[in-house]
């Protein structure tokens, strides 16, 4: 027994590769956890023994800080670069600047001392195309030509956008954050925050965002940072060798300054804001999703490119007639919050004043709306209907696209026409009930930009349900820390009345609809089924697939590996007394087998594997045992057979295991998966259980 012994003391040793997990399947948090202290505890106990052993265990205590930082440098610098490509591709539709082709309009113009107040979009270092191909810069051939270009830059974009992740990084579409939060719940999805997704996100959302598609970058964003941390994770052992660890590891857009307060009265438009945009999210959500689910069981799923091509093409046309369709939505979204002051010049601010008005600059009263107000109210409302459309057909196509932005645009949009409402009518019926006690003639009492920041928040939390976070998100925005009442209103109603008409954020249905395995904290289950009902096998089914300690041979397992797809497999003393042992995971046991054969002599088929401490007592005659101890999981979660299912959902959700066995007074019965749990939630709740479609 020489041999074996050598063998047994290498087997004692790890081995490359054991402990990871397959692609498309859930990691063991509970196991990564027990990695995570061990290895903790065996840097402690050597950082005593020298200085060079102290040194690295700082080193590692200070690795999480290190991995922070260069993901908060590295996803700032990418962010930053997107912004400005955005604003100069976007631009790039419509002219470009002579003096440096690489500026955007509004740099172009900075540098310009011929601009004047009331055309400062003006200058002639930027020309349009119209007018540098032709000369002429106003007429019907001008604005033609112009047209033809806008929409030949935008489908230009769009089909770079969409071969670039076709071809090179299929993860890199969509938002990315159904994925990332399936991802941070313990499922694998190799590639998905890899080099190239990180590298082809990055310029495809450029690409995307400059199209004029009705899809924002905030999302993506998140991807990309989340990308960058993957990045920097596989740098440190700590972090590359442990998935639980990994997962461990995750700008002001539209500055407002409103110089009156909100009132008490105006919480009833805030609120009735708050419905539109539960409204709006559930339409939106159902309707993105029915479509989704269209382009993937027809046809249509074939075509990727040509849809994003043809879905640009009716962008462009539709949105280059109405100016504020054609700009980009971030700066669609950062006029309409704007407060209308002395010095703007938008048609949102053409009011009609008063000439012996002498008020200070930041102290404008009310006042009668001019033709400019009245005709962008109309192109608002035409606005407001081609984005909630455009939007449910551009969001889920695959190229980069966000969400956050466009959700904000139509709240915005929708926000911004109801506060002009209320401010025209506090002007012209001061003397009503409603307004008599705070709006006097001549006073400051409306402000429409404060309505378009509601609005966002309100149809941003209809789409996302969010509604704490989502203020705080807003805060972050725009700066409005004093509007914490108006925001929590619409937030809080915009979910109540999302919520009337089905639980789940768009992020959610997405999950739902790729069929991953999540489990959303926010589910709850009461129903009155026990383990028993769910567990496996069933009464039709064949016995639960066992390994016994130790009288199963490498031929045995070799074969129950090949003959079945189960990620694991239970461990008993033996198949007459069921009694549980542990548990081992198959891409272990596959490893370990291919190792042994490779590394050692005297590995055969027949040689009988053992996960016992001590080596079975065998006839000289046999062929060496293969010890198996190390990859055995002694602790596997385990509960009884008439545990609540109520008890177990909230197991799985808390702890995040993979799957847990079912045992009466120590005999194995069966085994709960997490995806066994999902399908059954799927099965009460009248679902297609099938929809759950990975381990």
């Amino acid at each position: 027994m020489n041999g074996a012994g050598n063998l047994m003391d290498f087997l004692d040793e790890p081995f490359p590769d054991v402990g990871t997990y397959e692609d498309f399947h859930t990691i063991d948090w509970l196991r990564e956890k027990s990695r995570d202290t061990d290895r903790h505890r065996k840097i402690t106990s050597k950082s005593k023994e020298s200085i060079w052993e102290l040194i690295k265990s700082l080193l590692d205590a200070w690795s999480g800080w290190v991995v922070m930082l260069l993901i908060g440098l590295l996803s700032g610098t990418l962010a930053g670069v997107i912004d400005l490509a955005v604003d100069w591709m976007t631009d790039l539709k419509e002219g470009v600047c002579l003096s440096a082709f690489w500026y955007s309009h509004e740099q172009c113009c900075w540098t310009s001392n011929e601009t004047t107040f009331d055309d400062r979009d003006k200058c002639p270092q930027w020309q349009k195309w119209a007018e540098l191909m032709t000369g002429h810069a106003e007429g019907a051939g001008a604005y033609v030509l112009n047209y033809f270009l806008y929409i030949l830059w935008a489908l230009l974009f769009s089909f770079l956008a969409v071969s670039l992740v076709r071809v090179f990084a299929p993860y890199a579409c969509g938002s990315g954050i159904p994925e990332i939060k399936t991802i941070l719940s313990g499922f694998i999805i190799r590639g998905y925050l890899g080099k190239w997704t990180l590298l082809i996100k990055t310029v495809t959302l450029v690409l995307a965002v400059s199209s004029g598609l009705s899809l924002g970058k905030e999302g993506p964003l998140v991807h990309v940072a989340c990308c960058c941390g993957n990045l920097f994770c596989s740098l440190f052992s700590k972090y590359s060798k442990n998935e639980g660890k990994r997962r461990e590891v995750r700008l002001v857009l539209f500055y407002v300054e409103y110089h009156t307060p909100w009132y008490m009265a105006e919480l009833v438009p805030f609120i009735l804001l708050g419905v539109f945009g539960g409204l709006w999210g559930t339409l939106f959500i159902r309707a993105n999703i029915a479509w989704c689910r269209r382009r993937k069981t027809t046809q249509l799923g074939k075509y990727p490119v040509l849809e994003v091509i043809a879905v640009t093409g009716i962008t462009a046309v539709l949105a280059y007639p109405n100016p504020y369709t054609r700009r980009s939505t971030s700066e669609l979204i950062s006029e309409l919050f704007n407060d209308c002051g002395a010095l703007e010049s938008s048609q949102l601010c053409d009011y009609i004043n008063n000439p012996n008005m002498s008020r200070p600059v930041d102290d404008i009263p009310d006042r009668p709306a001019g033709p400019g107000v009245y005709n962008a109210l109309w192109q608002l409302a035409l606005a407001l209907v081609f984005k909630i459309v455009i939007t449910i057909f551009t969001f889920g196509m695959k190229i980069p696209s966000g969400l956050f932005i466009p959700s904000m645009a139509v709240g915005a949009i929708a926000g911004r026409i109801v506060g002009i409402a209320v401010e025209q009518m506090a002007y012209h019926h001061h003397d009503w009930i409603i307004f008599k006690n705070w709006c006097r003639p001549g006073a400051d009492c409306v402000t429409p930009g404060l309505y378009a920041m509601v609005g966002a928040a309100a149809c941003l939390g209809g789409v996302t349900r969010m509604t704490v976070s989502l203020v705080v998100i807003m805060f972050e925005l725009t700066g409005g820390l004093e509007y914490i009442v108006p925001l929590m209103a619409a937030a809080v109603t915009s979910k109540w009345v999302a919520d009337a008409f089905g639980k789940e954020g768009i992020y959610e249905s997405h999950i739902q609809l790729n069929g991953y395995p999540y489990l959303d904290v926010r589910d709850e289950f009461t129903h009155r089924t026990l383990a028993t009902d769910v567990m496996r096998p069933r009464r039709s089914e064949p016995p639960l697939a066992v390994l016994t300690q130790d009288t199963t041979t490498v031929e045995d397992v070799e074969t129950l590996i090949k003959d079945t797809d189960y990620n694991g497999f239970p461990v008993v003393v033996s198949r007459e007394s069921e009694r549980l042992i542990g548990f081992v995971q198959r891409r272990d046991l596959t490893l370990a087998i291919k190792n042994a054969r490779q590394k050692q002599d005297g590995v055969v088929s027949s040689s009988v594997v053992y996960f016992t401490e001590d080596a079975p007592q065998l006839p000289a005659s046999n062929p060496q045992p293969l010890k198996l101890r190390r990859i055995l999981n002694l602790s596997p979660f385990t509960v009884t057979d008439h545990t609540p299912m109520e008890t177990v959902v909230d197991i799985f959700r808390k702890l995040g295991l993979r799957q847990c066995l079912v045992t009466r007074s120590g005999r194995l019965l069966g085994i709960i998966t997490k995806k066994d749990v999902l399908r059954h939630m799927a099965q009460m709740m009248n679902q297609d259980p099938e929809s759950i479609m990975f381990n």
